[in-house]
């Protein structure tokens, strides 16, 4: 099965490492290279531009794409989003430059110009809020158009805004999120399923910490009631000791409190590691 993936751009390295962290490596690393094996034998990497992964996908040239949901959008492709990840964030803004007297849309009273390489999102924008304008097809940079006079504003994305002040604008409104998914067409191959479950095994470890803690008899009752688990946690006794060792999986964002609770409950020798895949 073939997987189309980002040749370059901000959403390469970070798609190479997620895809890595699934169990799927690269076995070039020539950049050249637009068909890649892997160490999955039934797995290649199709290496292409990133808004070309949906129609590809939608083609059936590749099985799976990797690539921003902005482009999605945009390309319109009949594809199915499979799996959000947590790579990729960004917005796509709305930009005027910094001198103009308006902090949004409904304050613009004039037809204006708007460079973008977001045609079908621009278009269903500025039809949605009624906004008077013209959109400008780029394919490059937009920051720089309004400063050569070929527009009057952008719509594109933005991280944190740093490239836009750069330029001489400022955001007068968001919108989209984007953010990096997984999607599929709706082709049958044996092995998607399987890749589709060891890259949600991966994902979901990201989020989790395993975490190993000492228990004396007489607090295990009370630790154990004060700790979450993913059905319940492991318990087992100590070799020559009135206590047990209890094993869990928590959540990262709630990792503190469990630590704080279970040592007030009586936990001790409390250590933390890192997962690699959580397949549920």
């Amino acid at each position: 099965m073939r997987i189309a993936i980002p040749n370059k751009g901000r959403l390469r390295q970070p798609v190479l490492d997620f895809l890595s962290a699934s169990g799927i490596k690269p076995l070039l690393s020539d950049e050249r290279a637009l068909i890649v094996p892997t160490n999955w034998e039934v797995v290649q990497l199709v290496m292409v531009r990133t808004e070309d992964v949906p129609n590809l996908v939608e083609a059936g040239a590749t099985d799976l794409g990797i690539t921003g949901l902005d482009y999605v959008l945009e390309s319109k492709a009949k594809v199915d989003e499979l799996i959000k990840l947590d790579i990729g964030t960004a917005k796509i803004v709305l930009a005027v430059p910094s001198n103009w007297e308006v902090n949004h849309p409904s304050e613009i009273k004039r037809e204006i110009r708007i460079a973008t390489k977001y045609h079908n999102i621009a278009s269903s924008y500025v039809q949605r809020t009624g906004l008077r304008a013209k959109i400008v097809k780029i394919s490059g940079a937009a920051e720089v158009i309004p400063s050569l006079g070929a527009a009057d504003a952008i719509i594109d994305v933005a991280s944190t805004g740093t490239t836009l002040k750069l330029h001489g604008l400022k955001v007068i409104d968001e919108i989209m999120q984007s953010y990096a998914v997984v999607i599929g067409n709706r082709n049958f191959h044996q092995h998607k399923e399987l890749v589709l479950t060891m890259m949600q095994g991966a994902l979901q470890a990201r989020r989790k910490k395993m975490v190993f803690m000492n228990v004396k008899s007489k607090n295990l009752d009370r630790v154990i009631s004060c700790i979450p688990a993913m059905l319940a946690p492991a318990i087992s006794k100590l070799s020559g000791k009135d206590a047990w060792e209890v094993i869990t999986v928590v959540d990262e964002q709630i990792l503190p409190k469990v630590i704080a609770d279970a040592k007030l409950a009586g936990a001790q020798d409390i250590v933390v590691v890192g997962l690699e895949k959580v397949i549920r």
